[in-house]
């Protein structure tokens, strides 16, 4: 589906120069002198590289649509993830940078959702949130105020994230994913 460049938002997949992008952010911009374009931050899907781009409303591009597939996260081997397909139960096996930084909070059996173009894998979504336990909690300092007074705790995946005072070694919290912070206690 062609879509004109000013019409590019966050989160769009597009077809530029050859290769598969998503639109991360996206400025419009109306200089005194000239027409009027968008300044669009890209990502490439495939290899990760990232491209400042300008279009202007008269360019045109073609917006992709990738199909998402349900797997189930079963184990790392190296560094490569092991996937099966909950429909049809086949092994896929997934490079590990395919994921990215939130391949920490991997946990067997985590259902996952893989982005897909032409049947091939492109990324990995995680849910949003998941939960963790506090392996280690620095003590609270005395006389800080409640407003700005997170302290740095090391979850059982090595993952370090900044957590209230309340939240001592051997809690449940939940994690959001990909900003690394924390959400809430669980229950």
């Amino acid at each position: 589906m062609k879509i004109s460049g000013v019409d590019i938002r966050p989160g769009n997949n597009i077809e530029y120069e050859g290769g598969l992008w998503r639109a991360v952010k996206i400025q419009h911009t109306q200089p005194g002198k000239g027409g009027a374009y968008m300044q669009v931050e890209l990502k490439n899907l495939i290899d990760g590289r990232k491209n400042n781009v300008r279009f202007r409303s008269a360019e045109t591009v073609e917006r992709i649509r990738l199909d998402t597939k349900d797997f189930q996260y079963l184990y790392a081997e190296g560094d490569m993830l092991v996937f099966m397909d909950t429909e049809t139960y086949e092994q896929i096996n997934l490079p590990l940078d395919l994921v990215g930084d939130a391949a920490a909070f991997l946990q067997d059996g985590m259902m996952v959702m893989l982005e897909m173009y032409e049947e091939r894998p492109i990324s990995v979504q995680l849910p949003e949130t998941v939960e963790a336990t506090v392996v280690e909690a620095d003590a609270v300092v005395k006389g800080q105020t409640a407003s700005a007074s997170y302290k740095p705790a090391i979850l059982d995946n090595g993952v370090r994230v900044m957590v209230p005072p309340h939240i001592v070694s051997g809690t449940r919290i939940i994690v959001d994913v990909y900003e690394r912070e924390y959400v809430k206690r669980a229950d």
